[in-house]
């Protein structure tokens, strides 16, 4: 086994998630509330997704409300100050509104006053493109100091009459401090991402953009929601994951009996179980916990990696491959060597 690289790919200094913070609403909604509001049944969500419930916000309540709460307790997690982040990144397709941007909001929401930053876009595999961001940012002098956010309310733009999505997402946040790597730190070990353009359609919102701005027509054709092509996703979500985990681990030299612990973003339990089978993963060495949260969309791999931590899972030591698939088509993944 050849042992993987120290540093980022693209040179300069190591870099290492430094502190981990989630934050959900407290409100439940379960797939017993989903009975109550289209044909469907526990049964049949648990048997195609694996999911019980979800946590949904209460009116009012934003994408840069959930991502502030995860924020706040990943920085001072971390020892940090918000003034000590110099760079702000937040993965989320439910952003407060077109602009500003949900990370000028939630720089004001924390006092990060010496940071910059931006809104990135790539649906499910937001967490994994926002890592990267930052920790280049990092890997190459910049700064110090990156907040990373992974935040979604899904349930803004979910229709709720319509069963075949309804019952998949719910909404939550997690962040990340990216910092400057010191002996002894986990590190920031690869990646890997990629687009297709043509799966577009297979999933995403029709209207609201410049091609289709909001209109009567728009509202009343219920445009304005999530639009998925189950099967077409399904079967691109597995062979993808495979593919760029596969080659993530070949260039560093790794099999699948090395990693300590695969974390994939939590789209659909049999997403996930397919997609390990076909790598070749110990099931044991796999966080799911899709049952308690949906798909959280940015969310839902700072929640698995928090769980796994929760639950000793998840070592300081242990090598962690992420992987994620989202609408675009996005495909990423991501190997770090653990810190805490």
């Amino acid at each position: 086994m050849v042992a993987p690289r120290t540093a980022p790919r693209a040179g300069g200094r190591p870099t290492t998630i430094k502190s981990l913070a989630t934050y959900v609403p407290p409100r439940l909604l379960t797939n017993a509330d989903l009975e109550k509001m289209v044909e469907t049944s526990d049964e049949w969500i648990l048997q195609r997704t694996g999911i019980r419930e979800r946590h949904i916000v209460d009116p009012g309540v934003a994408t840069s409300d959930l991502g502030k709460e995860a924020a706040v307790k990943a920085i001072a997690k971390a020892g940090l100050t918000p003034d000590e982040i110099g760079f702000i990144v937040v993965g989320t397709v439910t952003p407060d509104m077109f602009f500003p941007s949900t990370a000028c909001l939630i720089q004001e929401k924390i006092g990060a006053h010496r940071a910059w930053g931006f809104d990135l876009s790539a649906a499910c595999s937001a967490f994994t493109y926002s890592l990267t961001t930052a920790s280049q940012f990092v890997a190459n002098g910049a700064y110090d100091h990156a907040l990373v956010v992974g935040a979604d309310v899904m349930s803004s733009i979910i229709d709720y009459k319509d069963r075949s999505t309804c019952v998949l997402f719910g909404d939550g946040a997690g962040a990340v401090v990216v910092s400057a790597a010191t002996d002894g730190d986990g590190a920031i070990l690869d990646f890997e991402h990629e687009i297709d353009g043509s799966g577009g359609p297979a999933l995403c919102m029709p209207a609201g953009g410049s091609a289709k701005p909001s209109s009567h027509e728009t509202i009343d054709e219920r445009l304005h929601y999530v639009k998925q092509e189950g099967q077409t996703v399904f079967k691109f979500a597995v062979r993808k994951t495979e593919e760029i985990s596969r080659r993530l681990l070949d260039r560093n030299g790794l099999g699948p009996g090395d990693i300590d612990l695969f974390v994939s973003h939590q789209a659909n339990r049999r997403i996930i179980t397919s997609a390990t089978e076909k790598l070749g993963i110990d099931p044991n060495k796999v966080i799911i916990n899709i049952e308690r949260f949906g798909n959280t969309t940015a969310a839902t791999i700072p929640l698995a990696l928090n769980d796994a931590v929760c639950s000793g899972k998840l070592k300081k030591g242990d090598l962690v491959l992420l992987a994620s698939v989202g609408a675009g088509f996005t495909v990423g993944a991501v190997l770090l060597r653990w810190g805490f």
